[in-house]
């Protein structure tokens, strides 16, 4: 995404990869995405699981169509640490002309998993 002062950049999300069904995102653990404890929220977690399921429909979509999340289901599974970058790989599960569904895990530097997410998309069309 090119646009700035919005949720991706505030949380550091770095976008790796985006292809036509897989897009690959990178984000810094830092103090401010953790909680009181120094892992990593799953708010920002899921934050990130949504960019990435958002960035990936946005890439299937024609130029006058925009996606919009209707429905995130995450599990957590394990932890980050502060001073960790997660990873997120996320790959299309369903290609509808009205909704995307996408399948997102999120692991550790070293290949942990820490999250596995389902984000479904609705396709908005120009009216």
């Amino acid at each position: 995404m090119s646009e700035t002062n919005n949720l991706m950049e505030t949380l550091g999300i770095e976008f790796k990869d985006v292809s036509k069904g897989r897009v690959e995102a990178v984000m810094p653990v830092t103090k401010r995405i953790c909680q009181p404890f120094g892992i990593l929220h799953g708010g920002a977690t899921i934050a990130l699981a949504e960019s990435v399921a958002g960035e990936g429909s946005l890439f299937l979509c024609n130029s006058e169509e925009k996606p919009a999340g209707i429905q995130v289901s995450c599990n957590h599974v394990s932890a980050a640490k502060e001073g960790d970058t997660v990873h997120a790989i996320g790959t299309i599960v369903h290609l509808g002309r009205t909704t995307h569904l996408w399948n997102i895990d999120i692991t550790t530097s070293d290949g942990k998993l820490i999250s596995s997410a389902r984000i479904l998309n609705t396709i908005l069309k120009p009216r």
